[in-house]
Order: structure tokens, then C-alpha cells, then sequence
């Protein structure tokens, strides 16, 4: 009798986390450094919110155009508020995370793409590396100038990593290859991503990329301007200009989301640094559409091999955190 008594004692311990959980609306919100409609990496995590919220009926919220220095803030107000998961969707919130999370330790922070941690903060690290470094090898193939453009957004190491592999991707294919890159400063500034663009066309660069979040969507403006070439980013943006989108690396965002609230609910959350990638699909790229006849065979051979060996693990990208010359 005493041994079932202390079995049933260790099962409830073992499910109070869950128990606790089923008696409320869990809260969530989402911290976004632009604006939920920018056709790209903001927009993505917003999805993975509402999947969230249909999948487990949680009561969500989000915050957008949220910079650095307004950060910390963002994050306590929905502390103070007893939301269980506050996301912050950039490297830039992990450090915020990590000081408001020593306050309200009860409660779970989550970054996505950052490196800090603690008992009650994950950041959740995609390889966007992966598909940037295919995005230079395709890039490469389409380019007649010899010439090709990157514009990324703030120089920090989730931007940097991008920025690296699509030069090594480049070189991979056409070792001859021209890479023009720029960091604008900002991940909300079209006028400055077009402009930046625009500086690369210039100089002969006939394909244009980005990792720019909103600001990327100028790139791909530019390159339709003056009838060139460009690829998206974070999802299929092919839309936005058909007849200039080669292919978009595709980040499975939404996956992210839903692991984290998934995690809180079961009372299972660990705080530390998650890496994910194409193995665990969440990194990607979308499909050629109307360019898959014009991209040499060579290419797409050389993207379709790495795929499979960057999913079985027997290639890896490197990962480049600080930038190179440019």
C-alpha cells in the first residue's frame, strides 16, 4: 500500500507542470523588430504566433517595429502583464531576455536566432547559413556580369553568417565570382535597401540578395527596376517581383513557435541555446517557379546534392560570425 501511495505521489509531482497549465489560457507574446506585414522574417513569426493560437487556443499578443534600445522594455511590460512565453524574434533580444528573465523567474523568454541563456531563457538558433550558402551558388550560376550584390541589415552575427556563406557559395560555383556585400543598418529602411541595391547594379552586379528583413524588400525592387535578377528571403517572396525572384531561402519559423509554447504548456520548457536546420526542417529553400529552365543544370545538380548532404550531416556549412573583407 505504501509503495502505490508513494507511486501515485511521484506521477502527480511528475504532471503538476501540465496540471498547472490546463486550469488557464496560457499568454504568449511575440516581440518583432519591423512591421508583421514586411512580406519576410517578421511576417513568418507572426504565422507561428496564429498557428500557436489555433493549434492551442492560447491568448497571444505581439509588439512590432520594436529597435534595441526599446528592447528591455518590451519585454517586462509583458512580464509585468504574467504572459508564461514572451519571444523575442532576433539576436538582438537575447541579452534583453536574459535580464528580464532574472526577474520574473517564473515565467519563460525565448529569442530566436540569439546566443543567450539562463534557467528560464532559450534562444532557438536557425542555420540560416544553410540556405544562404546555396543562394550563392545559384546566384553565381545566373550572374553574366561575373559580378553579384548581398545587402544585409544590421552587422550582427545572425546577418554576418548569411552574408559569409552566400560569399563561400559563390565561390564554391565560380570561383571568379564578383560578391559586392553592404550592411544598411537597419532592417525596416526600403529606401536604403533599394539604394544600397542600386550602388551594386551599378558596379556591374547583375543578381541582387538580401538578408534585410522589410529593408530586403528594396533590393528585390531595385533588381526588378533595372531588369535584373535578385532572391528572397526567410520565405517564398517570389511574389513580390516574378520576373526577378530566382528563389528564396524559406525559414520554418512557425516550427520554432510552436516548439517553445508546445514546451510551456507540457511544463517542459529548458532554457539554453537550440540549434535547428535542415535536418529538422526548419531551414529551406522554395521552388525555381518560372527560372527552372534558365538555371544551368550544373547549379541545381550542385544545390539538390548539398541539400541531401547537409540534411544527412556529412557537409557543413561553415559557420562565419564576424565579417570578412568586403
Amino acid at each position: 500500500m505504501k509503495k502505490a501511495m508513494l507511486v501515485a505521489l511521484a506521477l502527480a509531482l511528475a504532471l503538476t507542470p501540465v496540471l498547472a497549465q490546463a486550469g488557464k489560457t496560457l499568454k504568449v507574446a511575440l516581440i518583432l523588430s519591423g512591421p508583421a506585414n514586411d512580406q519576410g522574417w517578421n511576417a513568418v513569426a507572426l504565422q507561428g504566433l496564429k498557428d500557436a493560437e489555433a493549434k492551442y487556443g492560447i491568448e497571444s499578443a505581439y509588439s512590432e517595429n520594436v529597435g534595441n534600445a526599446d528592447s528591455e522594455a518590451a519585454f517586462m511590460d509583458y512580464a509585468s502583464q504574467g504572459y508564461d512565453l514572451v519571444i523575442g524574434h532576433g539576436f538582438q533580444y537575447g541579452d534583453p531576455a536574459v535580464r528580464v528573465g532574472k526577474k520574473f523567474p517564473k515565467q519563460k523568454f525565448m529569442a530566436i536566432e540569439a546566443s543567450s541563456k539562463a534557467a528560464n531563457v532559450a534562444s532557438y538558433v536557425i542555420a540560416c547559413e544553410q540556405a544562404g550558402y546555396l543562394m550563392g551558388i545559384l546566384s553565381a550560376s545566373m550572374s553574366k556580369t561575373g559580378t553579384i550584390g548581398m545587402v544585409g541589415g544590421i552587422e550582427q552575427p545572425s546577418i554576418i553568417k548569411v552574408v559569409e556563406a552566400y560569399k563561400l557559395g559563390a565561390k564554391a560555383y565560380n570561383p571568379a565570382i564578383k560578391v559586392l556585400t553592404a550592411y544598411i543598418g537597419t532592417f525596416t529602411d526600403v529606401s536604403l535597401g533599394k539604394e544600397a541595391a542600386l550602388a551594386m547594379a551599378d558596379k556591374g552586379a547583375d543578381v541582387l540578395s538580401h538578408i534585410a528583413n522589410q529593408a530586403g524588400t528594396g533590393v528585390i525592387k531595385a533588381a526588378e527596376e533595372r531588369g535584373l535578377l535578385s532572391t528572397g528571403d526567410s520565405f517564398d517572396q517570389s511574389f513580390i517581383a516574378p520576373k526577378a525572384v530566382i528563389c528564396s531561402t524559406v525559414y520554418n519559423v512557425p516550427t520554432l513557435v510552436t516548439i517553445a509554447v508546445d514546451k510551456v504548456r507540457a511544463g517542459k520548457f529548458d532554457g539554453g541555446v537550440f540549434n535547428m536546420g535542415m535536418k529538422e526542417g526548419v531551414v529551406d529553400i522554395a521552388s525555381y517557379h518560372d527560372f527552372e529552365g534558365a538555371i544551368p543544370a550544373k547549379a541545381k545538380d550542385m544545390i539538390a546534392a548539398l541539400k541531401k548532404k547537409i540534411t544527412a550531416g556529412t557537409f557543413t556549412v561553415p559557420l562565419i560570425t564576424k565579417s570578412t573583407s568586403k
